[in-house]
Formats: C-alpha cells, sequence, structure tokens
C-alpha cells in the first residue's frame, strides 16, 4: 500500500508521546505494566473487528441492493430491510439505507441494531465506485459505532485480484460501561478469493494492509502500521494471519501476530486465540 508520508507519520508519533501511560521504569511490577498496554491492545483489535464486519456489511447490502433491483433471488428472514433510493439500476449517486431495527442477526453471528446510510456512486464490483457510510444509533452487539466510512474500489492489481480502498474519519466505538475509543484508518483491502461468486462477499477472502491510530478509554494514544496484511476469513470470522505493529503511549515495539496468536509486550510474548 502507499506509504504513510513523513509528515502524518510525525504528526502521529507527536500525538502518542502527549498521552500519559506508565513506564516500565517507573512501574515495578512489570506484569501490572502489561496488562495495562494489553487493555488498550484489546480495545484496538475490538475497534479494528467492528470497523471490517461495518465494510463486509456495507458491501452485503449494496450488492443485495443491486439483485433486488434485477429481480434475482435474495433476503432471507434474517436480513435487515433496505431501502433503495433512487429505485433503478442506473441512477447514481444511490442511498442504500440498512436497517436493523431494534436487532437483527447477522450472517455472521452477530446481532446489530440501528441503521447504516450509505452513499454509493456506482455499484459494488464497479471499478472507481465509492461508497460512503455513517451511522445512525447502529450497535455491533452491545458497542455503539459511530463515524464516517469511504470504501472505493480501485480495480484489479497486478495479480488480477480486486482491491478496495477502506478509510475510517472520525471513528469511535462505545459501550454504555464506559469504553470509548477513537479510531482512523486509510489502507486497502485486496480481494483474494470469492470471485467466483461476485454477488456474495461471505464466501470471500481478503487481505488488508493499513496504518490506523486512535486514543483508547483511558485517553492513551496508539498508532500501528502493518508488518504484513492480515488474511481475513469472513465466514467463519477470523483473522487468519498477519502482523502488526504497535506503539502506545510512548511505548513501540509491541508485535500482534496472527500467524502464531501470540503478541509480545516489553520483550514478554504471551498467546491469545
Amino acid at each position: 500500500m502507499k506509504k504513510i508520508t513523513t509528515v502524518i507519520f510525525a504528526m502521529l508519533l507527536v500525538a502518542c508521546q502527549r498521552s500519559e501511560a506508565p513506564r516500565e521504569e517507573d512501574t515495578p511490577d512489570i506484569e501490572e505494566v502489561i496488562a495495562f498496554y494489553s487493555e488498550i491492545l484489546n480495545e484496538y483489535t475490538l475497534a479494528n473487528q467492528i470497523f471490517q464486519d461495518a465494510v463486509n456489511n456495507s458491501g452485503d447490502a449494496i450488492l443485495n441492493a443491486e439483485i433486488a433491483l434485477t429481480n434475482k433471488v435474495r433476503n432471507g428472514k434474517t436480513d435487515p430491510i433496505l431501502t433503495i433510493e433512487p429505485f433503478d439500476l442506473e441512477t447514481f449517486p444511490k442511498t442504500i439505507t440498512i436497517n436493523y431495527g431494534s436487532g437483527t442477526l447477522c450472517r455472521d453471528g452477530i446481532t446489530r441494531s440501528g441503521v447504516i446510510s450509505i452513499v454509493s456512486t456506482g455499484w459494488y464490483n464497479q471499478p472507481g465506485s465509492v461508497h460512503t457510510s455513517t451511522f445512525i444509533n447502529f450497535y455491533d452487539e452491545i458497542f455503539k459505532v459511530e463515524g464516517t466510512q469511504i470504501i472505493e474500489n480501485f480495480g484489479e492489481n497486478a495479480d488480477g485480484n480486486l482491491e478496495f480502498g477502506v478509510k475510517v474519519e472520525n471513528g469511535v466505538i462505545s459501550t454504555q460501561d464506559g469504553i470509548s475509543i477513537a479510531f482512523d484508518e486509510d489502507g486497502i483491502r485486496t480481494w483474494i478469493a470469492g470471485a467466483d461468486t461476485p454477488m456474495d462477499i461471505w464466501d470471500d477472502e481478503y487481505l488488508l494492509d493499513s496504518f490506523q491510530y486512535g486514543v483508547g478509554s483511558n485517553g492513551v494514544a496508539y498508532l500501528l502500521v502493518f508488518d504484513q496484511p492480515l488474511h481475513f476469513d469472513l465466514l467463519p470470522r477470523d483473522i487468519k494471519s498477519g502482523i502488526i505493529d504497535l506503539e502506545i503511549g510512548d511505548l513501540s515495539d509491541i508485535e500482534i501476530n496472527y500467524n502464531n496468536k501470540t503478541y509480545t509486550i516489553l520483550g514478554v510474548t504471551k498467546s491469545f486465540n
């Protein structure tokens, strides 16, 4: 993917350095330090998963809208309600509203509620099309989702795989019990499996190469870059491989390794499921 410019990278590092976080030398109990940073790491992982899920469900909704307009088979009983305006195949931009009501159990096993509104300049598989999503009282399970998500179809890469640009601007994940995670992203998703069923995203696999940054519930900033792109399966919902390098507050050299399901903080490596 495109590299972060020096100026942007420097600005993000300054933002990270302003946050208050315990240093290893200030805290005698290393396990306490690891627990502190692990909590922030877990919040990042949660925010990343929720916003990637939003891409999946928005893409599915846009494809279902196209299916509905071409009178193809669609909609199971667990699908959210779609509203398409204008209701034709040719007119763009088009607004597609996904209404999950008070709660809809989705195909990935997650219950969602509220509304996602998508403004699309073309159909999902059309190169150059841009899909801008906003969230209206929208929840992924207990997590309220806010912000703007922009998906752009970049067309095929040199390997013949479709690439999509994914941005999150002013993203926030929050709960009533005090979790509040700010999240911004600029990345590329490469479609590596499922192309033979272009109207069904749920058998897809993709690679995500990205940089992401934000602030956790405790006010500590984080910044991350992908050392190795993440390999996502949509169903079952899983990250198969990839390596992420993080900076949390003043602490760098934190790693999440999905190849062997470990994370490393202060030189201590632990496993996760």
